[in-house]
């Protein structure tokens, strides 16, 4: 008896079974946001970020981490440019991702990861939750809540970021921002405003 018989007893033509081959080995291309974003998002926590990396942000996209608030596109490039200029290796090592639509326009992700960096001949561990708000297929929020493995992780724990919101004492919480945005201000100067590097 022949094993390639339709259900209703016939044999399969050779036409027929070369296209059940054929679609049952093609990659379908993935409908995720992730799968999209991803591949800039290593790069640019690589130390190995171009112009065309940061084009996922929309024009008013913000970053925000404990250390910085950068407001556009170009204090978002400063703030990652700078990165090879303080460590010597970055990298993200480890990731998991979690995508969850907002709407069919707006999506969220979330990047669960250990990075590693590697400043004066010393190797740091940090885990870190990425937080990308994503509308109409441009970032427009990319929230990086780390924390230095030995020093912080009991501490932070990926709480949400200390600012006049989440600090008990408004004072704190803008004095707090106010030291974010000049550390931003300070960096995105000495990255000349964002241009990017000439290879």
């Amino acid at each position: 008896m022949d094993k390639h018989l339709q259900a209703n007893g016939e044999p399969i033509k050779d036409e027929q079974r070369e296209k059940v081959c054929k679609e049952g080995s093609e990659v379908k291309p993935s409908t995720l946001f992730s799968d999209r974003l991803l591949p800039h998002i290593l790069n640019i926590y690589g130390s190995s970020a171009t112009a065309r990396d940061f084009e996922i942000y929309a024009p008013g996209a913000t970053f925000e981490d404990p250390l910085m608030r950068a407001n556009g596109i170009k204090q978002i490039k400063s703030a990652f440019y700078s990165l090879p200029k303080i460590f010597s290796e970055s990298r993200i090592v480890e990731y998991n991702i979690k995508e969850n639509e907002i709407s069919p326009s707006k999506q969220e992700i979330l990047i669960d990861n250990k990075q590693y960096y590697k400043f004066l001949g010393k190797g740091i561990d940090m885990i870190s939750l990425i937080k990308l708000y994503v509308e109409d297929g441009k970032i427009i929020r990319h929230e990086d809540w780390y924390a230095f493995r030995l020093l912080l992780l009991s501490l932070w724990n990926k709480k949400p970021l200390w600012n006049r919101e989440t600090v008990k004492l408004p004072l704190v919480g803008r004095i707090i921002e106010m030291t974010r945005r000049g550390s931003m201000l300070a960096t995105h100067a000495m990255m000349r405003f964002g241009k990017d590097p000439t290879m």
